[in-house]
């Protein structure tokens, strides 16, 4: 887990990218700090707000001779409106870097990296960073429509290894992420394939993963209500090292899972087979 640092992040720039922002904050001493796949939290309204929960986000970049971090925000309620209509100057209460990152290859692997709409964002600098090891890259950069994708030209910067789908066909092919995805990583040799997005599709990707016999790493998009590993919310069922099943919170042991490891199918459940299952009342 990362070590994280409490702090007022002034915003430095805020832009327009599709259908989101882009947050950059001045946070010096979290910014060496960062990982591929680490998230970040900001408060929102003030200390005199009713919004008392904390609004978490995947690190798009973060820049170190800067002292920056970047966040990609999509606006989905009255916190998230008040982050995008964040203008520069602003002071931000931040918490980063939090969670466990993306494992990184010792040596040069072949990797897809799938994501669906700005769930690509902390996959660019994890390509980056399997590139500078010798490694090569594919994308899948999925989305509803063409102005809910992310990073389609960042992509192509990186590699010319990228696929871009859609599912009303406005930008790229017609369909989901997954649609290509056998086919990609066979033209690749991928060995390990690294998905954000929602959890239907990190569901779909892992399947299709294992049916091919690749390693793969997803970044789940749970909903976190403290962000630290306190409130127990964000957990989802994952069988352990030992082959044992437990609850396990997406802030602090994920948000980069295994994907092999989580049941997908058993979400949202408690599972009869789960560690402690019983003394929560739960029978088979």
């Amino acid at each position: 887990m990362a070590h994280p640092v409490q702090t007022e992040a002034e915003v430095v720039e805020s832009t327009a990218a599709g259908a989101y922002r882009r947050l950059v904050l001045r946070a010096p001493e979290a910014a060496p700090r960062v990982r591929p796949g680490h998230f970040a939290t900001l408060a929102v309204g003030g200390g005199a707000s009713a919004l008392l929960l904390r609004r978490a986000f995947s690190i798009h970049r973060a820049d170190v001779a800067a002292g920056t971090i970047e966040l990609v925000i999509a606006e989905h309620g009255a916190g998230t409106g008040e982050l995008v209509r964040s203008r520069v100057g602003d002071r931000l209460g931040l918490i980063a870097p939090l969670g466990t990152p993306f494992p990184l290859p010792e040596g040069p692997v072949s990797a897809l990296l799938v994501a669906g709409g700005y769930g690509s964002a902390p996959l660019f600098p994890l390509a980056e960073e399997i590139k500078r090891r010798g490694g090569q890259i594919g994308f899948i950069l999925g989305a509803a429509t063409e102005a809910r994708l992310f990073g389609v030209e960042a992509a192509r910067a990186l590699t010319q290894d990228v696929l871009v789908v859609t599912e009303d066909g406005s930008a790229g092919l017609t369909g989901r992420v997954t649609d290509p995805m056998a086919q990609a990583i066979k033209a690749i040799d991928a060995t390990v394939v690294h998905a954000c997005g929602p959890m239907p599709m990190l569901r779909a990707v892992t399947a299709i993963a294992e049916e091919l016999g690749t390693r793969c790493w997803t970044a789940v998009e749970e909903s976190m209500a403290c962000g630290v590993g306190i409130c127990m919310t964000c957990v989802l069922p994952v069988v352990g090292e030992d082959g044992v099943s437990r609850f396990v919170r997406s802030c602090t042991d994920g948000p980069v899972f295994d994907g092999a490891k989580v049941r997908w199918a058993d979400l949202g459940t408690v599972p009869a087979d789960l560690e402690g299952a019983a003394a929560m009342g739960v029978r088979g």
